[in-house]
């Protein structure tokens, strides 16, 4: 039975992947918090904070590209019979800044709060990290999609 809040085919077109997603964008989180936890308690406090910056960077980054593809995806859905097709500006935007922003969130938190620029890069590797987990759980649970 298919939910209200979906149409059919909008269901069967997200179920699928939308799962995975939301683990990959909870355990970047969970990740990079619990590593920075540890590396506050056994080595630094700043480079600790430096690991769950890093992480929400992450996790930003990952929003971000998800918001800007989706926009394309119902963009090009709509626009399947056209002869023109239309780009939606805030989805470029979002493509073509999102590394920019994230240097410029880096660069601020290192001059500002002094926090290493080596930890801020360690907790951008969260995102992989639950890239990774999300796929061995996909592999070990498999589910008929």
């Amino acid at each position: 039975m298919e939910s209200a809040d979906h149409s059919p085919d909008q269901g069967a077109d997200r179920a699928p992947y939308e799962p995975t997603e939301r683990r990959i964008a909870r355990l970047t989180l969970v990740f990079g918090v619990v590593a920075g936890g540890a590396v506050c308690a056994f080595y630094s406090v700043r480079f600790g904070a430096g690991v769950v910056a890093g992480a929400l960077l992450a996790w930003f980054n990952f929003r971000w590209l998800k918001d800007a593809l989706d926009g394309l995806t119902r963009a090009s859905t709509a626009q399947a019979g056209s002869a023109e097709a239309r780009v939606p500006v805030a989805s470029m935007f979002l493509l073509a800044t999102r590394y920019g922003l994230i240097a410029a969130a880096v660069y601020a938190i290192f001059t500002v709060f002094k926090v290493p620029v080596l930890s801020m890069l360690l907790g951008l590797c969260a995102l992989g990290a639950a890239t990774i987990w999300a796929a061995l759980y996909e592999i070990l649970h498999p589910t008929d999609r």
